[in-house]
């Protein structure tokens, strides 16, 4: 399947925020924004919905802190009991570190797994920039042109409000990589 799209190149990421909300305010669809850094407020201009990528790392925490703390418990408890000055065997003051470190260990490697599942990624992978300089200095917003009513030269007008260096129609077949 393939879609028609219109990427509009911008220079300063200022433009991009203020090019973003106003396509949003004018009611087309945003595809994507490519930048070459971490943009912070494009998504909530992009109108993204709140990434589940805490909770992964929550979870994954939270199994890694539990799952130490059962360990411990279990080898000096039940498994292999020495008595070491009459202390208890199940001391829990003395697990705890151990348990944070093992949480902050599976929180990490659960989140990079999950972040390198979701977007595709894997060793060896090729790139394929939508444009040349985005990785460098260029920030690119893609608006779909599905929609019957998008006429490329009232957007193309728009932005240029907006400082948009170029804009360009692609097509975009299936799934973007």
């Amino acid at each position: 399947m393939s879609a028609r799209v219109l990427l509009a190149t911008f220079d300063h990421e200022d433009d991009l925020l203020a090019a973003t909300k106003a396509v949003r305010e004018r009611g087309l669809r945003i595809v994507d924004a490519f930048t070459p850094y971490a943009v912070h407020g494009l998504d909530r201009a992009m109108g993204l919905k709140p990434s589940r990528l805490t909770w992964v790392c929550f979870i994954c925490g939270m199994t890694g802190a539990l799952g130490m703390l059962w360990f411990e418990h279990w080898t000096a408890s039940v498994w292999w009991p020495i008595d070491v000055g009459g202390k208890p065997w199940n001391s829990l003051p003395s697990d705890v570190p151990v348990a944070f470190e093992a949480a902050v260990l599976l929180a990490g490697f659960g989140s990079v797994f999950a972040l390198f599942g979701v977007s595709r990624l894997f060793p060896g992978k090729k790139s394929h920039p939508i444009r040349p300089r985005v990785t460098d200095d260029r920030f690119v917003l893609v608006i779909d042109e599905s929609d019957a009513a998008f006429d490329v030269s009232t957007v193309q007008s728009m932005l240029t409000e907006y400082n948009v260096v170029e804009t360009e129609e692609h097509i975009q077949n299936g799934a973007h990589s």
